[in-house]
């Protein structure tokens, strides 16, 4: 048995298919209880007969992107997905949380660009050897004179909504060195100010260090990511606000979501909607739900939580005092998020007309925003047979691509790649495969650096 959230959210009992069916085998059974020929499911999900049919006999092995497609026209309810879903493997981003505190941090910049960073524990510093190495921080003489604190304060305010405007249009490694800087400034700083002054400044790191997180998973590393996002917990915590705790939950399962990882990315995203969280955080965690549960094909579930998303960001007023969590440049999230989820429940024409309303009123200078969801509308439509349309919906987006160089991107392009190459014969397909080719690599897809 599976079980899932009946129309009354209650858990209710769903027959699957017994562990040893084949998908091949659960396909073929559906299809024909449907009264459905083979003909009549190729053009339903556009794949060929004959690739059906390889499918159903075993020979081969079917994609993920056809198993959505498969279930939703098909009426499975998850069953097919669940089928095609390879076996979990033990995720850390709900590894126990570390201690700023027992931490130094360290970058290095290099003359020719490259740059990294790490952090160092106090054994390993000592280990090292004091003289060995150039700090630059006060040496805690004297308490900062409020003017500084206060005034720190309010320019890195100032900065930081600058810093993500720019994040749209630059690729993360520009930007990582001056908001590491930041974090730990803001930090450091903290420790020799009022009290007030010191919860204003370790507030506003906590939230420039969540946002070093989000850019560290555009690069397509999940561990610094989930590193940082603990670190911006430890911030909010240390000056008193707990509440972004809650949110690091819905950014761990934003990780479990791009490794596919549907009951995990739920059982985050739901432990966020906690009654005591601010609405704002527990209306982004129900969207993250909603599409933990569209990986799992269950659309009823997908559409209740993103319903409950919309009422609870209506809410406003909860983040008046300091920069908005989550993203700055989505009008109507609920809808954008909504495109998203009907790509993963295999309904992707209704996708492509969600994602076609919702980008128009993404500003242009979203150049991020515009690429990432650019790029899953124009999979919509090519998943939905309109071959033609997503290749000029793609070519746009190209150079923004290559600007953003963006992890999270690069998995929808090559789920993109993907289904333009069973139409190679196409003229838009092979004038762009060689750059989309070439943009499919800048980066490690998230659903490859966890593997």
């Amino acid at each position: 048995m599976q079980y899932r959230l009946g129309p009354d959210d209650r858990v209710r009992e769903v027959p699957v298919p017994h562990p040893s069916t084949s998908f091949g085998e659960e396909l073929r059974k559906r299809r024909l209880e449907a009264g459905r020929s083979l003909t009549d499911l190729s053009g339903l999900v556009h794949y060929s007969k004959a690739q059906l049919s390889k499918v159903e006999r075993g020979i081969k092995t079917p994609s993920r992107d056809l198993a959505r497609l498969c279930d939703a026209a098909l009426g499975a309810d998850g069953a097919l997905i669940a089928l095609s879903t390879p076996t979990a493997v033990d995720s850390p981003a709900v590894s126990a949380p570390g201690r700023v505190e027992e931490e130094n941090w360290m970058m290095q910049l290099s003359p020719d660009g490259p740059n990294s960073f790490g952090p160092v524990g106090r054994r390993e510093v000592m280990n090292a050897g004091v003289a060995s190495l150039m700090t630059w921080r006060s040496d805690g003489s004297g308490p900062a004179s409020p003017a500084a604190g206060a005034g720190m304060l309010e320019a890195s305010r100032s900065l930081f909504t600058h810093y993500r405007r720019l994040g749209q249009t630059v690729e993360p490694g520009l930007l990582l060195p001056v908001l590491i800087a930041q974090t730990h400034t803001l930090r450091e700083l903290s420790a020799q100010s009022d009290s007030g002054t010191r919860r204003g400044l370790l507030a506003l790191g906590s939230r420039y260090a969540e946002y070093v997180g989000w850019l560290v998973q555009e690069t397509g590393d999940e561990r610094a990511a989930l590193w940082w996002t603990q670190r911006a917990v430890d911030l909010a915590a240390a000056g008193g606000d707990q509440a972004l705790a809650g949110y690091a939950l819905v950014r761990r399962a934003l990780v479990t979501l791009y490794r596919e990882d549907a009951e995990q990315t739920i059982a985050l995203a739901r432990r966020a909607q906690s009654g005591v969280l601010p609405s704002r955080i527990r209306g982004l965690a129900a969207q993250r739900e909603a599409q933990g549960h569209a990986l799992a094909g269950d659309v009823g579930a997908c559409l209740r939580a993103l319903d409950r998303a919309r009422t609870l960001l209506a809410h406003r007023t909860d983040d008046a005092d300091g920069p908005v969590i989550g993203s700055m440049h989505l009008p109507d999230s609920v809808g954008i998020v909504t495109g998203w989820c009907l790509v993963d429940l295999g309904r992707p024409r209704e996708a492509g007309e969600e994602l076609d309303r919702q980008l128009t009123l993404v500003g242009p200078d979203a150049l991020r925003t515009q690429v990432r969801y650019g790029v899953r509308r124009a999979l919509a439509h090519a998943s939905a047979g309109e071959i033609d349309h997503a290749c000029a919906l793609t070519e746009p987006l190209l150079d923004g691509v290559a600007a953003v160089r963006s992890a999270t991107v690069t998995t929808d392009l090559r789920r993109l790649v993907r289904v333009l190459g069973r139409y190679p014969d196409h003229p838009p397909v092979r004038r762009l495969a060689p750059r989309l080719g070439t943009l499919s690599r800048l980066t490690t897809p998230l659903e490859e650096s966890s593997s």
